[in-house]
């Protein structure tokens, strides 16, 4: 299973984020997994990268050419595709990949979570969507979206599309997992 991975690109962050990083890699490449990533040796992007390869994953990593000297690609992927743009990153990301597993990460992270949720709300997609996050860094954002629900902002099925978790094992066990199909949005 090809598996995208989004998460932080910061170097400011706790270096619990970047072992959690290297655990997840570590994970992938234990499961025979191939990793889809940002493309960048830098921060948890890079600590992920490298502990597949040192598992013996295969690492596809997709940078657009702005990024190519801020994040540093990663050239030691086994393969790295530069791109023209942001949007052209992620639908590569996406349609390269199987499975979507989110890290911690700030508003970057927070954006490809959101566009991948949505299109597997809106029934563009089955794959499966995790977010690891043991140490509650994402519990406001559930709160927030709980009262975007009580609020009637969000069909009761948007969190049918999503999985939690706070382990590793447990993110890559509900990753293994078949996916629910979320139906379609009725346009009438």
């Amino acid at each position: 299973m090809h598996v995208c991975v989004f998460c932080s690109s910061s170097q400011r962050i706790d270096p619990k984020f970047f072992a959690l990083a290297r655990e997840v890699g570590g994970e992938l490449a234990r499961r025979g997994h191939t990793l889809v990533s940002g493309g960048a040796i830098v921060s948890c992007m890079g600590e992920v990268a490298r502990a597949a390869r040192a598992g013996g994953a295969a690492t596809i990593g997709v940078i657009p050419r702005v990024l190519v000297d801020i994040e540093i690609a990663d050239t030691d992927s086994a393969e790295l595709v530069i791109t023209s743009d942001m949007r052209e990153r992620k639908g590569i990301m996406d349609a390269r990949s199987d499975a979507f597993l989110v890290l911690p990460g700030g508003i970057g992270t927070l954006e490809e979570l959101f566009e991948i949720w949505t299109a597997r709300v809106l029934g563009l997609h089955t794959k499966p969507l995790v977010i690891l996050d043991p140490w509650g860094l994402y519990d406001p954002l559930r709160a927030l979206l709980d009262g975007m629900y009580d609020q009637g902002f969000t069909r009761p099925d948007v969190f049918d599309a999503i999985s939690w978790a706070t382990s590793t094992a447990e993110a890559f066990d509900l990753l293994d997992k078949r996916p629910h199909i979320i139906p379609a949005i009725d346009p009438g």
